[in-house]
């Protein structure tokens, strides 16, 4: 699959300096138009690369990484059919297949999507890599509430004064790798945001998901308000396991972004700080062979992070970003080699 995928990427990669619009957004938009030209046919062509170094200062040793090289094909079919395939060519020096999906626009404000995709929950689990803030990304959209699966989706946004948009679908539960297995459990998730004022947004999702004997119940709550030069957001997630088969899990995600515009060399620097947290965290499949209860999988950490980010263009388009990573553990924690405390230099291109 994975090398089929890339050989239909790699074979789109000529159509991309004719086939790029502003028009079409990185997930498949409709056609404000009755009949498609011959241009509107043709895919468009989306990429991100993400190459960083990283200098831990606990052991005293640094690495090289390509983080993401990720190309994406979207396009229509009709006006009101749309269509995304992603893969990332370099996880962290993985292949993957990300999105795949097909989505149609059966009336005004109305979506329906069916395939591979990233489920709806959270506000920063659901950025593509190039929204990112943040070199590496939060405890919430990494351990706690990063989820992509195979499903089913509606989405709908409300006639009302003020902006609601309401998503909500069934899915396997199983990831995206086991995709043949039956299942007789319900995964659901569901996200609703409202746009309240320009640049204030209050999102809330609720996920139940059940990877094996165990279901798990997560709800999530986050506001973010964006300015001229200022973005401030925060986040918290709450996870129950069924059974009482493990502790309630508990995350927070808090941020700020201050702009400064510049007029040479850079279009501006951004000056940025977060905190984040998360308590111990079982993966619900992975069990003590004695015992049979559920173990940690994640331990229970805090963190604070600094950075700067100068962007060459647009934000998001091109950035420099520099960050230091300072991680607080509990004495019963046991510490990652990937998460502790670090310097990170990344550059990101968008394309």
């Amino acid at each position: 699959m994975k090398k089929s995928a890339l050989t239909v990427l790699i074979a789109l990669l000529p159509l991309a300096a004719t086939a790029q619009t502003p028009s079409i957004n990185g997930n498949g938009k409709k056609i404000e138009k009755e009949k498609m030209e011959s241009k509107d046919y043709l895919p468009k062509i989306h990429g991100t690369i993400r190459a960083k170094y990283e200098y831990q200062t606990t052991m005293g040793a640094g690495r090289f990484e390509v983080r993401n090289a990720r190309v994406s094909v979207t396009g229509n079919v009709l006006p009101s059919v749309a269509y995304k395939a992603e893969i990332d060519l370099s996880d962290e020096g993985q292949i993957k297949m990300l999105d795949a999906y097909a989505r149609l626009f059966p009336t005004k404000g109305l979506t329906v999507t069916t395939g591979q995709m990233r489920v709806p929950f959270t506000i920063d689990a659901h950025r593509s890599p190039h929204q990112q803030y943040f070199p590496n990304r939060s405890f919430i959209a990494k351990q706690v509430g990063n989820v992509r699966d195979v499903g089913f989706t509606v989405g709908y946004t409300l006639p009302t004064n003020i902006p609601i948009t309401v998503e909500g679908g069934l899915f396997n539960g199983s990831g995206l790798t086991n995709q043949k297995e039956w299942h007789k459990e319900v995964n659901y998730s569901a996200k609703a945001q409202f746009l309240f004022t320009k640049g204030l947004n209050l999102t809330l999702s609720i996920q139940s998901i059940q990877p094996e004997e165990i279901r798990v119940q997560s709800y999530d709550i986050g506001a973010y308000y964006e300015s001229d030069h200022f973005h401030i957001e925060a986040e918290y997630l709450y996870k129950q396991y069924s059974d009482n088969a493990f502790k309630d899990v508990q995350a927070v995600n808090t941020f700020i972004n201050y702009d400064l515009p510049l007029r040479k060399v850079f279009n501006k620097m951004s000056f940025l700080l977060r905190y984040d947290m998360m308590t111990d965290q079982s993966d619900a499949k992975t069990t003590d062979e004695e015992t049979g209860a559920l173990v940690t999988t994640d331990y229970k950490r805090q963190r604070l992070t600094g950075g700067i980010t100068f962007s060459l263009s647009k934000a998001f388009r091109t950035d420099l970003r520099l960050n230091y990573e300072k991680y607080f553990y509990a004495n019963s924690s046991i510490a990652k080699e990937s998460e502790q405390d670090k310097i990170v230099l990344e550059l990101m291109v968008r394309f």
